[in-house]
């Protein structure tokens, strides 16, 4: 047998260890806040006040205009120069939503827009409150529409939780990275690191295949 086979074989359980205890949890927990945080900041540039909008404009800038791994030190290392102190997970899934809900915010402002002003004016003609016209007309519009940059959004978060090994949470990749350095033996470990977050990447786009025809199914096509 190969030698990085074999390697493969012993490290594969305590990298699949770290995945679904550490990197699966915190993606769909980072993704779960992210989505709510993109719907609300996409409603207050939309909707909201002028110093709101302010606000949330710039807090889009910032988390897009700066890297996440320098985002991931200011929460971890920075924050509790000022009295916030939190874990390493907590840091993580914060900074992970953050910048994933500023990404997914400008999907989900931009579906919203995307959808003809006509559709608003018939549901006044209707008599139909802001919140109705929201729940039964835009929202299924615009769930189409976003869908695909928002599961884009996911696997970029996914990929992104390997970053956080700077914050020392022990998540695949630093696994891998622990293995590779008492192995001697960094080209095989981070291959196999590789090829299981590029399973999970498929898997996760599968998925967002199914969901797309879903959700397109009520639509004709020519």
């Amino acid at each position: 047998m190969p030698e990085f086979l074999e390697l493969w074989i012993q490290s594969l359980p305590r990298l699949l260890r770290a995945a679904i205890e550490v990197t699966i949890p915190l993606s769909l927990i980072s993704f779960a806040i992210a989505l709510v945080v993109a719907v609300l900041v996409a409603l207050v540039r939309l909707y909201g006040p002028a110093p709101l909008k302010v606000v949330a404009w710039a807090y889009v800038q910032v988390f897009r205009g700066t890297p996440l791994v320098v985002q991931l030190f200011i929460v971890y290392f920075g924050l509790p120069s000022i009295g916030i102190a939190l874990d390493a997970f907590p840091a993580a899934v914060v900074t992970l939503a953050l910048n994933t809900g500023a990404y997914a915010s400008e999907a989900v402002r931009a579906s919203i827009l995307s959808i003809p002003r006509g559709q608003f004016e018939a549901a006044q003609t209707l008599n139909l409150s802001r919140a109705t016209t929201f729940r039964k007309v835009v929202t299924p519009q615009a769930m189409r529409i976003v869908l695909p940059p928002l599961a884009n959004d996911f696997i970029d978060l996914v990929k992104g939780t390997s970053l956080v090994f700077a914050i020392t949470l022990i998540d695949l990749f630093q696994v891998g990275r622990q293995i590779a350095g008492s192995t001697f033996e960094p080209m095989a470990m981070y291959t196999l690191v590789a090829l299981i977050y590029l399973v999970m990447v498929s898997l996760l786009s599968l998925g967002q295949n199914v969901l797309e025809k879903k959700v397109s199914a009520h639509v004709r096509t020519s």
